[in-house]
């Protein structure tokens, strides 16, 4: 139960984090639908390893 809860709030960090980060520099003009995707896996695979590290570190702490 708690996983799906750490899951949500990492993926909340993780948005809000990006959107700090000037990522119109690295991708083409005119590309709108690839810059999307990009944005979409890159937010999903960072809050993936995020919240696989939190939730092993949480259970490596447990006797």
């Amino acid at each position: 139960m708690y996983n799906f809860l750490i899951y949500i709030i990492v993926l909340a960090l993780v948005i809000w984090s990006i959107e700090g980060i000037n990522i119109n520099n690295i991708l083409k003009k005119n590309h709108i639908y690839q810059a999307r995707v990009f944005y979409i896996i890159l937010v999903f695979s960072l809050t993936y390893l995020a919240s696989n590290f939190i939730i092993s570190f949480l259970t490596s702490l447990k006797p």
